[in-house]
């Protein structure tokens, strides 16, 4: 006797299958996105072992947000054109490879070459990742759930990263903070290459044009290289002006032939949108508060506090734990009833609450009283912006550009992180310089300086995703819109 299967159950299995696809989809981007922080705190015996010099050791960190930052366009247009499918198997791929062989590199210029190599394939890896997330989830609550996973690991894979490199430091040896995402990769490769359709939307088979590309990375290379550059020798030297200033040169010459190109790799009706546009320099803004905040906290710890690496991965939690709590308790229920700036603008400004708290900051300690409650209102408020910010960004557009406007959010993420890194590094250094005593006192001082700055950044995060993010809540069926639509 033939058996009959209920509709019902086909729409639980496509259910089943999505929540799959998000469990390998947020494997891999908290692999990418922990694996900027991880080997930091291994840097210090990483440069031992391979007898680096203090100059050459940022190479090892730098080399990966260079690729990574630089080649977020190229990677988004080939996963529109290869296939999300077969890019993020063919990410995941390459990055184990990469990170296998930094693990086992015998020499520093190894190293760096490995660590560029998984800046790039992470470079194809993470807008394949959230592309995946925008066209699989498309009503109002799955997709307000499978964007609180992926917001939380976004805002927070920094801190994690920070964590396991401390326990991989202290009780194995630097080496396995590479050599783990290779098992990592081929989970969440095996499981992709299974659960993922193998039929999408693609760009009709059309070449990339590589000269294009090469301009546009290029332009965001010397701009992420300005940043780095500005931590060591001010804003205003002249390296760092001539960098900022090729940066605008190639830049501005990509937008102009890009604009005339019949299959732009940045779609400027993707970025005129005004929402979209208002999430890009939101989320670029409260990553640089963020990523302030890592730098600042990781010294304070380690230099001021006495902290062992482990002491300070462990002392990074709090903000992990207020982060996860706030995406489930908060964004993702809350998400498909309100605008996103009803979540995204108190976020902010709860989150510059937290580096306004970073102020207090004293050199006789003061974990419990100042950094504790600094880092539970950093977590909860970043999550609310962070959530709802990746939906937004990939909200209504064309699935044969998804891959394109993830790369875009992605590289307003690392931008952020680079400049504001940068930026408040250049602040704590100079208040630090130009305090009347020196030692532990000045950078303290420097430190409760760029934090104020750093507030400054998130307040200002908070006016754009105010003013600029006018999407209206989600609205559901019975609105009379498909899932996924909007009200204005």
């Amino acid at each position: 006797m033939a058996l009959a299967f209920h509709p019902r159950s086909r729409t639980e299995a496509a259910g089943g299958r999505r929540w799959s696809v998000l469990a390998f989809v947020a494997l891999a981007q908290l692999m990418v996105a922990l694996d900027a922080t991880i080997v930091s705190i291994a840097l210090p015996s990483a440069q031992r072992a391979l007898h680096a010099s203090d100059a050459e050791r940022q190479w090892v960190v730098t080399a990966y947000t260079l690729a990574f930052g630089c080649l977020l366009l190229v990677g988004g247009r080939i996963a529109d054109s290869l296939g999300r499918k077969r890019a993020f198997v063919a990410g995941l791929a390459g990055f184990a490879v990469a990170s296998a062989a930094g693990g086992a590199a015998p020499a520093l210029p190894v190293l760096v070459g490995a660590r560029a190599l998984q800046g790039a394939f992470a470079a194809l890896l993470a807008p394949t990742a959230l592309s995946l997330l925008a066209v699989t989830f498309t009503g109002p609550r799955e997709r307000a759930r499978a964007f609180a996973v992926y917001g939380t690991i976004a805002g927070t894979g920094a801190v994690v990263g920070l964590l396991l490199g401390g326990v991989l430091t202290q009780y194995l040896d630097w080496r396995w903070c590479l050599y783990v995402n290779v098992p990592v990769a081929a989970v969440a490769a095996a499981g992709g290459w299974l659960v993922l359709g193998g039929r999408e939307p693609g760009g009709g088979g059309r070449r990339l044009d590589i000269p294009r590309a090469l301009v546009a990375g290029a332009g965001l290379a010397a701009l992420i290289s300005a940043c780095s550059q500005a931590v060591t020798e001010g804003w205003a030297s002249r390296t760092v002006a001539g960098l900022l200033a090729l940066s605008g040169l190639l830049l501005a010459a990509f937008l102009v032939r890009d604009a005339r190109a019949a299959r732009p790799l940045l779609p400027l009706r993707i970025v005129r949108h005004r929402a979209r546009a208002g999430v890009y320099v939101t989320v670029a803004l409260a990553i640089a508060g963020m990523f302030g905040a890592f730098l600042l906290l990781t010294y304070y710890l380690q230099v001021v506090l006495g902290f062992t690496p482990l002491e300070a991965g462990l002392a990074f939690l709090p903000m992990t734990a207020a982060a996860q709590v706030t995406s489930w308790a908060i964004a993702s229920r809350l998400m498909p009833f309100v605008p996103p700036r009803a979540l995204m603008a108190p976020g902010a400004l709860v989150a510059a609450a937290g580096m306004g708290v970073l102020t207090l900051v004293q050199a006789s300690g003061g974990y419990l009283s100042v950094v504790l409650p600094a880092e539970v209102l950093l977590g909860a408020g970043v999550s609310c912006v962070m959530v709802p910010a990746f939906s937004t960004a990939t909200q209504g557009v064309d699935p044969r550009e998804a891959g394109a406007a993830s790369a875009i959010v992605n590289t307003a993420q690392q931008l952020g992180g680079s400049i504001g890194t940068a930026l408040l590094n250049t602040i704590a250094a100079g208040a630090a310089a130009g305090f009347g005593a020196a030692g532990i006192a000045a950078l303290v001082h420097g430190y409760s300086a760029a934090a104020g700055f750093g507030a400054a950044i998130l307040v200002a995060a908070s006016v754009v995703a105010a003013v600029m993010i006018d999407a209206g809540r989600p609205v559901t069926r019975q609105a009379g819109l498909a899932p996924g639509g909007t009200s204005r």
